[in-house]
């Protein structure tokens, strides 16, 4: 159903520019490893450290807090608070550095994304500010102190919001043409007594001219003529003139966006007016640190606002492209019409078998999702030469080197506003997934971007994420590529061939890398290293083993198995119209069967990547004196070819007899590698039917499920556990060398400092995961159908197809986010304010990992990129739309391709 929000996306594409202005500023440009000296990765958390923040410009982002800008990120706005008791104005959120956290760094704050549109027609955000000192030293002390072994000490376990001594900052936007901004903070204090807070809104220009090597220095200065009002006039040459206007007459307070060189580097400022100038006249008195004749390049209106106990206090503030006499005419109608229309265009998102809490929960994720779009900007080569290295040579030594063709000034889907002010290659693959369900032309061009010859390397690489982007993330973008294009052709009946084709073939650069790089021996087992896994294992993947030799990864060859499948798709695909894709279809089919037949070829050492006394895919060492060693650790490695398992429809027989052809010849002129493909009797001679694509035959799949669907193995309350239960009272160790290496079972935190020790594997739920087994268990029942069921919990009797089971898993992840039958919800864990605070329990969290056995939110808590995809579940088995039109499973066949090219040929 056609909406208002619809409508803006629409004109979006047709060139109307409704998204310039976006939450596309950083809460904090953390661990900024653009801002660091680049060689040390130690250094990166002490270069550019929280406290310098505030009186220190940036050379490659800003941040601030509930921040918007333009697309380029040349003009910020932002909110900054005092509550009359900090040492320092709130203007970005704090966080724990890796070496401050027992657990590895972590934001320390409370705040939360209740609404977006996909347009930032409309956007609404609650930050809890405290009403007495906020507790810096004893965040640190106390984290600093704890061990691995502890929980990680939380802002709210410091009683800072006792007695309700706080406030609730909502701020709102709402936009009433592509350059028209409204912004209305809205402050609760939900205490006792009445309590005074400060707050700034505060626009202000990157910094871009001086040392940063622009010619222009844009100005802000304050207008004079103006009644009854504030005012502020911006002036840069790209986005011309605007007008920041405030609905009260207060004080205006300017400066420059400036680093103060005497607080950093103990050296002259060139200028009395510098970034810390307005903290300065605000917190300590000192009116000479803002310009008296009011320009600068940083500006802040200010309030001062006495709230009620129990009460609330509003301002209003609008930045236009416009000048007006009465800017605030119409306000309140254009900012209630926004909300509305939010509502509007959600009713249509988030229709069907949905209860009003689950709807509550998907809302909150797919808007954390679109705040956490960010402007990024890097241009690799001008960084090498600001570090003293020659671009055409850079040094060795320094971080990303050999990526010197990399240029970034894009906006860009992060995993979050705090952690990672850039971006994460795999993450963006299921941002894309969720992000597609509100608004798919953004979903595409964020799959097109790393594939873009400024992100993708020379030799066909992706590149990882900042901090090194030679790092390997499993490869999903052929998965999300293939997913957002069947699911637009499924909802409108045509799909987007352009994109399709694009993606296609600059996705053949990187699986020719794949095979090149990854697989050692040339023998289709793949060893990618890391794998985004961080510390699944028994040993840093990413780095030397001990003793050398390499680990053959069963993830990593499913992931491979995967990306072929998804490839033949797409070359089908593109078929239709073009036949000269049959030949890739028929290459990369058969890359897929090479590596399918080697996963489950045992070798000449017997020791292979399946245990068959097991039932399980294991990691194998192979040593450098020619021995190998199966790594008996149960984790999601071992599930993960379950994830490899595609369907393709039985219109493949009439529609492509070409490759079907193709496909009988190969396998007559391999009668070894037919023979070692799993499901080749099941599938050998058949005239009809769909054709599964898969790394295991019928039985070992129901001995995989087994292990998998079991309680106490790897089906937790909430979702698939990355580590079996089974290490909690069997721990796995492997003596290598005289030393022993040991995985257990950790259903929270990580009690190793493997990455950093700021994730865990060993255990909990991750969201990511356990959407590709259910899109595999999907594909899976595609096939096999109702009449294949297995015990689901394994031993408890009940039995289920796999579409059921599923559905199990799918209900079990978003169990943890909605309220249970005693109203508390899982992800809060044991705060009993979350649970029951009628001010906080509605506030739902998309954490980085889950407890595996309660379903508590452990780790980064606002990673709602990728862990939003939970938001996507209820639409999937009990949303208005077919499994068939949200991708998960084949779409329908369509008219034949061969129909389609004798037409065309005839035409």
């Amino acid at each position: 159903m056609a909406n208002e929000e619809q409508g803006r996306l629409q004109q979006a594409e047709s060139g109307v520019r409704w998204r310039r202005w976006g939450p596309y500023v950083s809460e904090r440009q953390w661990g900024t490893v653009r801002e660091d000296p680049g060689q040390d990765p130690g250094a990166t958390w002490g270069a550019f450290p929280y406290e310098q923040a505030g009186y220190r410009a940036y050379r490659w982002g800003e941040d601030g807090l509930a921040g918007i800008c333009d697309d380029k990120q040349r003009l910020c706005l932002s909110v900054a608070l005092w509550n009359e008791a900090d040492p320092t104005l709130k203007e970005r959120l704090f966080g724990l550095t890796n070496s401050q956290g027992n657990h590895g760094e972590d934001v320390k704050e409370c705040y939360y994304y209740l609404d977006a549109t996909p347009t930032s027609s409309y956007l609404k955000m609650l930050y809890k500010y405290p009403q007495r000192e906020f507790p810096y030293d004893d965040l640190i002390a106390t984290n600093g102190a704890r061990s691995k072994t502890e929980p990680e000490y939380e802002l709210i376990n410091t009683g800072i919001f006792n007695d309700n001594r706080y406030f609730d900052v909502f701020v709102e936007y709402a936009k009433d043409s592509p350059e028209d901004l409204l912004m209305q903070v809205t402050v609760h204090n939900r205490g006792p007594e009445e309590a005074r807070v400060h707050v700034l809104p505060t626009l202000w220009f990157r910094h871009t001219w001086s040392w940063a090597g622009g010619d222009e220095q844009p100005s802000l200065h304050v207008d004079t003529d103006v009644q009854g009002m504030s005012a502020v006039v911006a002036q840069q040459s790209d986005l011309g003139v605007r007008w920041f206007y405030a609905d009260q007459p207060v004080p205006v307070l300017v400066t420059g966006n400036e680093t103060n060189n005497e607080r950093v580097f103990g050296s002259p400022n060139d200028s009395p007016y510098v970034k810390d100038g307005i903290e300065r006249a605000v917190v300590h008195g000192e009116d000479d640190k803002v310009n008296p004749d009011g320009s600068g390049t940083k500006a802040a209106m200010h309030y001062v606002l006495t709230v009620p106990a129990e009460g609330s206090a509003t301002i209003r503030m609008r930045l236009t492209d416009a000048r007006s006499e009465r800017p605030f005419d119409g306000f309140d109608e254009v900012m209630g019409a926004r909300r509305g229309e939010a509502d509007e265009f959600y009713a249509g998102v988030l229709a069907g078998e949905l209860t009003e809490d689950e709807r509550l929960v998907s809302r909150q994720a797919l808007a954390g999702m679109l705040w956490s779009k960010q402007y990024y900007g890097l241009d690799m080569e001008q960084w090498l030469i600001e570090h003293g290295s020659d671009p055409i040579a850079p040094s060795e030594g320094l971080r990303n080197h050999d990526w010197q063709h990399l240029i970034s000034e894009d906006i860009i889907s992060m995993p979050d506003k705090w952690e990672y002010p850039w971006f994460a290659a795999w993450d963006l693959a299921f941002h894309a997934i969720a992000l597609s369900a509100v608004d798919m032309p953004f979903a595409k061009r964020q799959l097109q971007l790393l594939l873009d010859h400024r992100y993708l390397h020379p030799n066909g690489q992706l590149p990882a994420y900042e901090w090194n982007f030679s790092d390997v993330n499993p490869p999903v973008h052929a998965w999300a590529a293939w997913f957002v294009y069947s699911m637009e052709k499924a909802r409108t009946g045509k799909g987007d061939r352009v994109f399709l084709e694009d993606t296609f073939q600059k996705l053949m650069r990187n699986f020719g890398w794949w095979l090149n790089r990854k697989d050692a021996d040339d023998r289709n087992i793949f060893q990618g290293g890391f794998l985004g896994l961080d510390n699944i294992g028994v040993f840093d993947r990413s780095a030397p083993l001990p003793g050398g030799g390499r680990i053959d990864q069963a993830d990593g060859t499913a992931w491979m198995a995967l990306y072929s499948q998804n490839m033949v798709q797409m070359a089908t695909e593109l078929g239709r119209e073009n036949p000269v894709y049959f030949d890739q279809a028929q290459a990369l089919l058969e890359n897929w069967a090479w590596i399918a037949a080697a996963t489950n070829h045992v070798g000449p050492d017997d020791v292979g990547l399946w245990d068959e006394a097991d039932g399980f895919f294991y990691d194998v060492l192979r040593r450098p004196d020619g021995s190998s060693i199966p790594m008996k650790v149960r984790s999601i490695v071992g599930l993960m070819p379950l994830v490899a398992a595609t369907v393709i429809s039985d219109s493949v027989r009439s529609d492509f007899p070409e490759l079907v052809a193709g496909a009988i010849a190969f396998m007559a002129q391999h009668p070894a590698l037919s023979a070692a493909l799993p499901e080749r009797g099941r599938q050998a001679d058949r005239t009809s039917g769909p054709v599964i694509l898969a790394m295991f035959d019928e039985d070992r799949l129901r001995r995989i499920l087994a292990t998998m669907l079991d309680e106490g193995e790897f089906l937790g309350p909430h979702g698939i556990r990355a580590v079996s239960r089974y290490h909690a009272e069997h721990p796995y160790t492997l003596d290598l060398e005289g030393q022993d290496y040991t995985v257990n079972y950790l259903p929270a935190e990580s009690d190793t400092g493997m990455f950093g020790g700021n994730s865990n594997w060993r255990g909990p739920v991750w969201v990511p995961i356990n959407i590709m087994l259910i899109r595999g268990l999907l594909n899976l029942y595609e096939y096999y159908g109702d009449a294949f069921t297995v015990e689901c919990p394994t031993g408890s009797g009940q039995h289920k197809n796999l579409y059921q089971v599923a559905n199990d898993i799918s209900e079990r992840l978003i169990g943890a986010f909605r309220r249970d039958a005693d109203g508390r919800r899982p992800v809060h864990g044991g705060e009993e304010m979350l649970q029951t605070d009628p001010h906080w329990r509605d506030l739902v969290l998309f954490y980085e990992y889950y407890h595996g056995d309660n379903g508590a939110g452990i780790g980064a808590s606002h990673q709602t990129g990728w862990s939003g995809t939970v938001g996507v579940l209820p639409l999937l088995f009990r949303g208005n739309r077919s499994l068939e039109q949200t991708g998960w499973i084949p779409a329908p066949r369509e008219e034949s391709a061969v129909a389609q090219r004798q037409e065309a040929a005839a035409g």
